[in-house]
């Protein structure tokens, strides 16, 4: 692996388009002449801010938007130093809107690196459609484990981890510590089963025993009536009371009750999954290898934390242009092979560069293990190896790959 450098740099407000009555995408300005000009979509779903369960966090506006935002400022940084520049066209399609014919819009216009904010059956329509065959679309959403197996498309770039990644790192570390019986608790939307099947294939992977599982069926707005506190101080106890565990592991992504667990269990157990100790690709309680400089930046452009979200934004973002710098060029069929060989990484500000596998493009990286206030570890743990690279120990390596749609 090799270190990353990291690199200040200047703000760069991006041309923006709105596609609220769908219209194609304007052409972006023209570059200065003798300049390359490279051009990158971001296409996302508008929807309303994201609420968080706890009263004391901020609802996240422009998730994912704004780490594209700071990547592209990161791009022509370095593209003024080789005559490159970098535009990014923005497209907001409105909730049940047409994706489609957006991401043929894009396209249309001279867009072939395309950054999908989607959920997993908007990016596969997208991915599918003939217009895309030769674009690269990199997912930034999306977690979904098939859609690095059975569903995966050789046009799309994950670089946002997957659950079983996920899982992986937080399974190692349990490991590590020697708690290896786990009492599972999922929500009940499809997300949270998902997670729940991550987290069962990690505990057959590294020998951990799942001593009981139960489903969370109480109504999540609880917490905010005048006697919530009350409700779960009762409800949970006796939730949660079973066969002796080692760690309560929470499955629920849509955040409607994890947040109750931790301090409430029958018996004293620590809670970690979706909640408590938390597995993440990017956290702001990461302040080594640079990472403080580039919370700072993000920080000043969006008022606020980054996301996990956004953190895969800006890897697509910053995917486009490390590549483009070292080729020296945008043509697509080059930036694909580079990007999809031993000698391409980006920095990842958390120690490792940072690359995609060939067998089902999944951006292998460092998992965070993180607390509600700091970084606890990261993942892999020492002493799981690897015959190549200790980071392909999470997920799904190239023998347990199911996807067979692109040639490796």
């Amino acid at each position: 692996m090799r270190a990353a450098l990291c690199i200040l740099v200047g703000l760069v407000l991006p041309f923006a388009v709105n596609a609220a009555d769908q219209k194609s995408v304007p052409p972006s300005p023209p570059a200065a002449s003798g300049e390359l000009q490279i051009l990158i979509g971001y296409l996302g779903v508008e929807g309303e801010p994201r609420e968080t369960m706890s009263p004391l966090d901020k609802p996240i506006t422009e998730e994912g938007l704004m780490g594209a935002r700071v990547g592209l400022a990161d791009d022509n940084t370095t593209g003024r130093l080789m005559k490159q520049n970098y535009k990014m066209d923005e497209v907001l399609v409105p909730d049940g809107g047409d994706v489609k014919k957006a991401a043929r819009d894009l396209i249309a216009s001279g867009h072939r690196y395309i950054v999908a904010d989607l959920p997993a059956a908007q990016l596969l329509a997208v991915a599918d459609l003939p217009e895309a065959k030769d674009a690269m679309i990199f997912n930034v959403q999306a977690k979904d484990d098939l859609l690095r197996g059975a569903d995966c498309r050789a046009n799309v770039f994950h670089a946002t981890p997957n659950r079983a990644m996920l899982a992986d790192a937080l399974a190692q570390y349990l490991i590590k510590m020697r708690w290896s019986k786990w009492f599972l608790v999922s929500g009940k939307t499809d997300q949270d089963k998902l997670y729940a099947q991550a987290i069962r294939r990690s505990a057959k992977r590294f020998n951990a025993k799942i001593v009981s599982e139960k489903e969370w069926t109480f109504a999540p707005e609880s917490k905010h009536t005048d006697d919530g506190h009350v409700s779960e101080q009762e409800t949970v106890p006796v939730f949660t009371q079973g066969p002796d565990y080692d760690v309560l592991i929470v499955a629920d992504e849509a955040d409607n009750f994890g947040d109750f667990l931790p301090y409430h269990t029958f018996t004293p157990r620590l809670v970690a999954g979706t909640h408590g100790l938390v597995p993440t690709a990017w956290n702001r309680t990461n302040e080594a290898w640079g990472a403080t400089q580039f919370h700072n930046r993000f920080e000043r452009k969006a008022n606020r934390w980054m996301t996990e979200r956004d953190y895969a934004a800006w890897v697509a973002v910053r995917t486009v242009g490390e590549a483009a710098t070292r080729l020296n060029s945008g043509d697509l069929n080059k930036v694909r092979a580079f990007v999809l060989s031993p000698d391409f990484a980006i920095s990842s500000f958390m120690g490792t560069g940072a690359s995609y596998r060939p067998w089902d493009h999944q951006l292998r990286q460092q998992i965070l293990l993180t607390g509600p206030r700091m970084l606890v570890s990261f993942s892999p743990q020492p002493g799981f190896l690897h015959e190549f690279d200790t980071l392909d120990t999470l997920g799904f390596d190239k023998p347990d790959s199911a996807c067979k749609q692109i040639s490796h």
